[in-house]
């Protein structure tokens, strides 16, 4: 399944891309303006980026800038309203790899997703297998690993310790845990993370050197001895 992080402040709009996106197979991470689409970037570490110029708090061609500066391969692509020569120009000098004008057929926009993933999947294949202690994850099935066991995962447990391991024996903050995994889910709190890292706990007991450490009032750390 190809992640897709898609920025797009006009809800009505986005709500119909990401639902026909994900109607074709795709898993769609949705963020509203720059600063979020950061973060989420950071930590989530898509297939591919869809990206409107116009946004708050931080425009597209910043946000491609600073996604260059910890990314120099994940495909970037525009989707935007603005049309002038030199708006195209710019994109494609930041480091996009595809500029779509609005308004646009969403199999257009299909086919160039796919277009642009498919020429880095091997190496795709590979980064998505995560060896962790006795287990593997694989970030692609949504599913963790160990001997004759296999559990399946939801997408955000998943991710959630994907990015723990990742930040081994290093404190992940639970507001941008929060934040990156949950930003437009207003029921969700930390309580209901602290239920999420239990889970991942059990699903990890069969390992007892891995270890994820509670530090009070700051976040999580993932160790294994």
């Amino acid at each position: 399944m190809i992640d897709v992080l898609y920025i797009e402040d006009e809800k009505s709009l986005a709500l119909i891309v990401a639902d026909s996106l994900e109607a074709h197979g795709f898993r769609v991470i949705h963020r509203e303006n720059g600063r979020d689409a950061l973060v989420a970037f950071k930590y989530q570490r898509p297939d591919v980026v869809i990206l409107d110029v116009m946004m708050p708090l931080m425009d597209g061609f910043t946000v491609a800038q600073e996604i260059r500066k910890m990314d120099s391969d994940t495909p970037i692509l525009f989707l935007t309203a603005l049309t002038h020569t030199e708006d195209v120009v710019k994109g494609f000098h930041l480091g996009a790899n595809d500029y779509v004008r609005k308004p646009f057929k969403i199999e257009e926009l299909i086919v160039r997703i796919e277009a642009l993933t498919r020429k880095r999947a091997p190496a795709q294949l590979s980064a998505k297998q995560y060896r962790i202690g006795k287990y593997t994850l694989d970030a692609a099935k949504s599913t963790l690993t160990i001997g004759d066991d296999r559990e399946h995962l939801s997408f955000r447990e998943m991710e959630l310790l994907r990015r723990l391991f990742e930040h081994k024996d290093k404190v992940v903050p639970r507001e941008e845990i929060i934040r990156a995994y949950w930003n437009e889910d207003t029921y969700f709190t930390g309580r209901s993370l602290d239920v999420f890292i239990s889970r991942i706990r059990k699903y990890l007991a069969k390992d007892e050197q891995i270890k994820i450490i509670n530090i009070r009032g700051i976040g999580y750390m993932l160790t294994i001895d």
